[in-house]
């Protein structure tokens, strides 16, 4: 397999295994998709690790794979591209990308589906696509903006240069920037402690956030407070209150 699936802990690691740059083809994103939608029904998994390995994130699409690909061809196969990393961006559970090494093209649009993103001091992002004369296809020229900006997302899609992880940083590509030999247990801590919190008033958070960046304030707000109500008929927010009334705040057990 391209793509392998560990399950540890509430935790699922969406692990790319394809040397050596884990090149996106279209096995892969297949792949990718197939295993989204199953830790989205996966009770057992609670929080998602997107990881490419110690050397590389991902550098891109399979360029000798499209080159083979004529105008009628990618017509066909488009849209299963942008629906692999549309499933990905849809896990109703919180999804942090360790990124080592390069994350270019589709590998930066794979980390830009996460939720969170956490960079090794030697990761580089970019989206390169206008090099070869195409622009991003799997999400880029409305993931991307939607994240850092319009004019710095024009600034990358536009010259097709490489960012550092220190200026991913800064531009808010990347969220936390750790030692290369840190990353995965970086984004291990960040998701196990969300794998303890509650399911349901998590993904009802990752649900109002995303469906509100997508429309009008009043739209949004309608969302949050649909979303809200519901969550006083769950479990989970009268085991949270339970404990706050009785033990003080931040000491609920959700699992």
């Amino acid at each position: 397999m391209t793509v392998h699936l560990d399950v540890a802990d509430g935790i699922g690691t969406i692990r790319l295994d394809r040397p050596p740059m884990n090149a996106l083809d279209i096995a892969v994103q297949d792949r990718l998709k197939a295993l989204a939608e199953e830790v989205t029904h996966r009770d057992d998994v609670r929080a998602v690790i997107l990881y490419g390995g110690e050397k590389v994130f991902a550098a891109g699409a399979d360029i000798k794979e499209m080159r083979e690909m004529d105008h009628a061809a990618m017509v066909a196969r488009s849209r299963g591209l942008q629906e692999a990393f549309t499933a990905i961006a849809r896990i109703p559970k919180p999804v942090v990308a360790a990124v080592t090494g390069y994350a270019l093209g589709g590998g930066c649009e794979l980390a830009l589906c996460a939720d969170y993103r956490i960079a090794a001091d030697n990761a580089k992002f970019g989206q390169p696509e206008i090099l070869l004369g195409l622009i991003p296809g799997a999400g880029g020229t409305q993931r991307l903006p939607r994240l850092i900006g319009p004019s710095k997302a024009k600034d990358l899609i536009f010259t097709g240069r490489q960012v550092r992880a220190d200026e991913a940083g800064r531009i808010g590509l990347a969220d936390q920037v750790v030692p290369a030999a840190e990353v995965y247990e970086a984004a291990r801590a960040w998701a196990a402690r969300l794998a303890k919190g509650p399911a349901l008033a998590l993904r009802a958070a990752k649900e109002a956030v995303d469906a509100g960046l997508e429309t009008d304030i009043d739209t949004g707000l309608t969302v949050e407070r649909t979303w809200f109500a519901g969550l006083f008929a769950t479990e989970d927010r009268e085991r949270g209150m339970r404990s706050f009334v009785e033990d003080g705040p931040g000491k609920a057990q959700f699992l």
